[in-house]
């Protein structure tokens, strides 16, 4: 194992703890790119023979700027951000934060869920802006969650344990596509694997929890939108770009989509002109699917594990092998 100091840069603010980790045994750079250190990040690139961090795009030309690096660990479940082909031709080794992050994630989808049913946002805000003068009318009510069919695209660890809060915690019968049936003991007789079109028909609620690749992206589509079941809810926690936003707001405006509730967007922040930001069918989250203060304290730490292993040559915990 080697224990010689090597540069490691910084690309997104580490907790005090996980950044001393790495200052006791290697050289270490903080810049992040996106918080006004672009100029300060692209000069530590040429050195740089770690990256740590995350939410920032890592293609083949920024790669090239780099000719020392070795390993990336991203703060991160998702890897998206990476060029996967270029890191794989240079040999870089890519790590990434499964696990920690998986009950977090499914309690935000599924309060999507709740949210999206139930109205709440729309209601707070109802009582906050002080409309809230009389006993509410049907106008204003929600729908239940219980018994309702919910419908999961992607039936890895966040949408299993999302499967798991909707069918032992509100008798939800679940049907889940993915490339193959998942077996789940847990969920035996509670959810069972369909086909896209078949979950899209049959489910009251559809949420989205697959990772974004070139076959997920633009998945929903104005054709996918227009095979929901009428009076269906729609919920993303995934990829922005797994949903073609345009083809939403149609289905929400002239079809029969009741509601949506997003935590991920095409662009991130979402644009102040957004029509997705104010309508009246749609609850919006600022990307807040592991925003705990335990989650990421739990994502840093593995993530910075991850790069310390492999510095020192040694088996990362999460290298990404997809």
């Amino acid at each position: 194992m080697s224990h010689a100091r090597r540069q490691v840069l910084v690309f997104r603010e580490l907790p005090a703890a996980q950044l001393a980790r790495l200052e006791a045994l290697h050289d270490v750079i903080v810049a992040n790119p996106r918080a006004g250190q672009q100029q300060a990040f692209e000069a530590a690139l040429p050195a740089a023979e770690g990256l740590i961090g995350s939410s920032y795009l890592i293609d083949e030309a920024l790669l090239a700027r780099a000719p020392r690096l070795q390993v990336i660990s991203s703060i991160s479940v998702g890897v998206d951000n990476y060029d996967i082909a270029a890191l794989r031709q240079r040999g870089i080794m890519l790590c990434h934060t499964p696990g920690v992050l998986t009950e977090t994630t499914a309690d935000t989808l599924f309060a999507l869920v709740m949210t999206a049913s139930r109205r709440l946002v729309e209601l707070a805000n109802h009582v906050r802006d002080g409309h809230w003068n009389a006993n509410i009318g049907e106008n204003l009510f929600g729908w239940d969650v219980h018994g309702k069919t919910l419908g999961i695209l992607g039936f890895g660890r966040i949408g299993q344990a999302l499967a798991r809060r909707a069918a032992l915690g509100f008798d939800m019968p679940v049907l889940y596509h993915d490339v193959a049936p998942v077996d789940v003991p847990a969920l035996a007789g509670r959810a069972c694997h369909a086909p896209l079109g078949e979950v899209l028909q049959r489910a009251d609620i559809v949420a989205v929890t697959l990772p974004l690749t070139a076959a997920t992206r633009g998945l929903m589509d104005a054709r996918a939108f227009a095979s929901m079941k009428p009076g269906a809810i729609f919920v993303n926690g995934a990829r922005g770009t797994i949903v073609d936003e345009q083809a939403l707001l149609d289905a929400l405006d002239h079809g029969s989509l009741r509601a949506a509730a997003l935590d991920v967007f095409a662009t991130e922040p979402l644009p102040l002109a957004s029509p997705l930001r104010r309508h009246p069918k749609v609850t919006c989250l600022p990307h807040i699917g592991s925003a705990t203060h335990e989650t990421r304290l739990a994502m840093a730490e593995l993530a910075t594990t991850n790069l310390l292993a492999a510095l020192a040559g040694a088996p990362p915990p999460a290298v990404y092998r997809g």
